[in-house]
This record gives structure tokens, C-alpha cells and sequence, in this order.
């Protein structure tokens, strides 16, 4: 059994690394590739595209329990795969209504999958594996911002324009990649659960299997509603309304990191020829700034030498110093312009050091906020920990697409300035939520 369980968090771990090599990779050039498109008859934007995705997957995490519940998560991750590679598959002959249509399919499957994702990671976990397997399973995951990139960076490199023929070997090599993590989900074996087994007169009969389905359906729609009322009680919280400026941030350079400031990078005209390739190598030196952040503190945690309140704190500087660097490395239009290269002239003369060193900082400072949120939500809502989670996801969501779609009409200089604002207010909240924990703990010793 214990062999089982192991083998299935390792396919699915290399199941989303395969997905999210190729869907990472895409979300990290698509501006760029749409406007190098030469055809007259597309009008889509890669940045709308992403803000549709984090809109829809926002709003259908409150339906994606009831779905899973009633078709099972492994059925839900495979059709949720399919939609994934859909999506890609968009990029090979582009057009803008299976742009846009893709663009909320796919915001669907988001939430189906990542849904299913946490029920069987849970399903294949007990008590003492818990942590060991979700370790695996971001380790595996977290190496998906690595090979895609390290494609791009490859097959771009000295490239100026990207022509018809590039796009189309490009997004073919990413759907092939995730439709093999798509088909590995396949390859996931059941867990016998005694709940599972029918009785002997139920397998026998073809209507107790319907009851069956018809009863998990409705013991889903019931737990939904359930828990909907449990979010909408811990929404109005102290808590969760102070934290949620801080998950309001996460969700703004979420949408930064991801999208927008990889094609900054490939629209700054003085980096020349090196331009687009550099894009891949930014996200690679991002998904390391993320592993080493992750496994940093991971461990200084476990050995409580920091509170939570140091690694915000050092996270707000690390992305601080990141904007400043930006501000002065980076033409103001580089995420506005239409062209393929920006025209202003930033502070400094660009340098591709100072790029990818804000890079680094970007995915270092992301890791400080996320792990220290999914902290102190797990200590403020023990009991209640689904719900907040939802909260959390649900709001970082809404601002990440919120985000993309003001981030096509909006210079640089004031995307950072909103960053830095929400990001001070957000670490601010956060420190006193966490005096509010520490009291409350130091009340219940009395």
C-alpha cells in the first residue's frame, strides 16, 4: 500500500512538471509571441488571455470540489490536462476567438485540476507522509520553470523576430510535452478505500451503481454549499480581512513575475540580438530564486530562529530593491509597447546582470510571501484551513487578472508603484495579524 501511494505522488508530480513545463513557458513569452504574429486577422493579447485565466479559475474554485467529488480526481486532472494542451495547441495556427474561448476553458481546468491535485495528494498520505510527499510533489513541480526556459533560451538565442516557423516548433514541442504529462495521469493505480467497495446485491445491480453516483453527487452539492457558508463567515473575519491586502500582493507580481516581466525583457531594444532568448533565461533564474527561497524557509522555520514577520519583511526589501532595479534597468514602455522593441531609454544603459539578478530577487521575494501566508493560515484556521485556502486563492486570483489586464495599457514605472504601495500596506497587515496570533496564543497559556 505504502508503495502504491508513494508511486502515485511521483506520477503526479511528474505529471504537473511536464504540464507546467509547457504551460509556464507559454504564459512566460505569450505577449511576446503575439505581437511578433504577422497576421492582420489576430487582435488578441497575451496579457488579456492570462487575466481571463486567473478571472475564471478565481471564481469556478467553488464549484471544482462538487466535480471532483462526483467524477473522481483522476479523471479530473486527465480532462483537466486535455484543456491545458488545448490551450497550447491555440498557439500553432492562432486565432483570436480559440484565443479567448481556450483562454476560459482553461481557467475552468485550472481549478478542476489544482482541486484534484490537494484531494489526491491527500488520498495517497497519511499523517506521517503528508509532509514528506507535498515536499516531492513542489519539488518536482518547482522544476517546471527550469527546462521550458532553458528551450526558449536555446532556440532563440541571436533571434530579433520571431517568425511563423519558430512559433509553430516551439508550441508543438510544448504540446507534445504536455500531453505526455497529460497521459501520465493514466498511470496513477487506485488506492483501495473500503468506502469504495461495493456490496455484494450493488454489484450485481446497474441502478445501485447509478444511486451510488447520484448520492456522491448529492453529498457534493450538500459539502459545497456547506463550505461556501464557512468562507463567506471566515471572509468577514479580522483576520482574513487584514491578510488579504497581503494576498492582494501576492496576486500583482504574481502576474509581474509570470508575464509581464519576461516580455519587458524581450521588448528592451538595447539588449539586441540577446533580447528574446533572454527571456528563457530569466524564467529559469526566477524558478531558482523560487526553489531556493522554498527550501530556505522551509528550514528556517523548522528551526524557529526567524518568525514569519523576518521573512515578509526580508521579502518586501528582496522585491523592493527588485523595483528599483527595474525602475532604472528597464525602458518605461517595455510591457506597453506594440512594436517588438521598446523606444524609450531607461535610467541606466540596460544590463543583462541587473535583469536577471531581479530575476532571482522576484522569485526569491514570491517564495517569502506565499510560504509565510500558507504559515500563518494554517495557524490562524487550523480547524478551518480548505476554506481559507480558498479565500487566499480566490483573492490572489482576482488581482492577478485584474493585474494582467491593466498591464498592456500601463507603464512601468507605475506598475512598480502600485507593487511597492500594496506590498507595504500588505506586509504592514500581515505583521498584525501575526501580533494578533501571538497574543491570542500568550492569552490561552493564562
Amino acid at each position: 500500500m505504502a508503495d502504491i501511494r508513494t508511486y502515485n505522488v511521483v506520477i503526479l508530480g511528474i505529471g504537473f512538471l511536464l504540464i507546467f513545463t509547457a504551460f509556464t513557458t507559454c504564459g512566460n513569452i505569450e505577449q511576446t509571441v503575439v505581437k511578433s504574429l504577422n497576421s492582420t486577422n489576430f487582435t488578441g493579447s497575451g496579457y488579456h488571455s492570462l487575466g481571463i485565466i486567473y478571472g475564471v479559475f478565481s471564481f469556478c474554485n467553488v464549484l471544482a470540489p462538487t466535480i471532483v467529488a462526483i467524477i473522481g480526481p483522476q479523471f479530473t486532472m486527465f480532462l483537466s490536462g486535455v484543456l491545458y494542451s488545448g490551450y497550447i495547441a491555440v498557439f500553432i495556427i492562432p486565432s483570436t476567438w480559440s484565443f479567448y474561448f481556450t483562454s476560459v476553458v482553461i481557467g475552468i481546468g485550472a481549478a478542476m485540476l489544482w482541486t484534484a491535485q490537494g484531494h489526491f495528494l491527500v488520498e495517497n498520505s497519511d499523517a506521517s507522509t503528508i509532509n514528506r510527499n507535498t515536499g516531492l510533489f513542489w519539488a518536482l513541480l518547482q522544476c517546471s520553470m527550469l527546462f521550458g526556459n532553458l528551450y526558449v533560451y536555446f532556440d532563440w538565442k541571436g533571434k530579433t523576430e520571431i517568425s511563423d516557423r519558430d512559433r509553430k516548433i516551439m508550441f508543438i514541442a510544448l504540446l507534445v510535452i504536455s500531453a505526455l504529462g497529460t497521459l501520465s495521469f493514466l498511470a496513477l493505480r487506485k488506492v483501495c478505500q473500503q468506502e469504495e467497495v461495493f456490496s455484494e446485491e450493488e454489484g450485481q445491480s446497474l441502478l445501485s451503481a447509478r444511486l451510488k453516483y447520484k448520492q456522491r453527487a448529492t453529498s457534493a452539492v450538500t459539502e459545497a454549499k456547506t463550505e461556501f457558508k464557512t468562507i463567506l463567515e471566515i471572509f468577514k473575519t479580522k483576520t482574513i480581512l487584514l491578510l488579504s491586502f497581503c494576498m492582494a500582493y501576492s496576486g500583482l507580481e504574481l502576474s509581474f513575475y509570470s508575464g509581464v516581466y519576461g516580455t519587458c525583457i524581450g521588448a528592451t531594444a538595447q539588449f539586441g540580438d540577446a533580447a528574446k532568448s533572454l527571456i528563457g533565461i530569466s524564467g529559469i533564474v526566477l524558478g531558482i530564486g523560487e526553489i531556493v527561497g522554498g527550501g530556505l524557509f522551509g528550514l528556517v522555520l523548522k528551526n524557529n530562529r526567524f518568525r514569519r514577520t523576518s521573512v515578509v519583511f526580508l521579502g518586501m526589501v528582496v522585491h523592493f530593491v527588485a523595483f528599483y532595479l527595474i525602475f532604472l534597468n528597464i525602458p518605461d514602455d517595455a510591457p506597453v509597447v506594440f512594436q517588438t522593441s521598446s523606444q524609450h531609454k531607461p535610467y541606466l544603459v540596460p544590463s543583462v546582470s541587473i535583469a536577471l539578478l531581479c530575476s532571482f530577487l522576484l522569485g526569491l521575494g514570491d517564495s517569502c510571501f506565499n510560504t509565510q501566508l500558507y504559515s500563518i493560515l494554517g495557524r490562524a484556521f487550523a480547524e478551518q484551513s480548505a476554506p481559507a485556502f480558498a479565500i487566499f486563492k480566490f483573492i490572489q486570483s482576482v488581482f492577478a487578472a485584474v493585474a494582467f489586464f491593466y498591464s498592456g495599457y500601463v507603464l512601468l514605472t507605475w506598475q512598480l508603484l502600485v507593487m511597492v504601495i500594496m506590498g507595504f500596506t500588505g506586509t504592514l497587515c500581515f505583521f498584525m495579524v501575526e501580533r494578533m496570533q501571538n497574543l491570542s496564543a500568550d492569552t490561552q497559556e493564562y
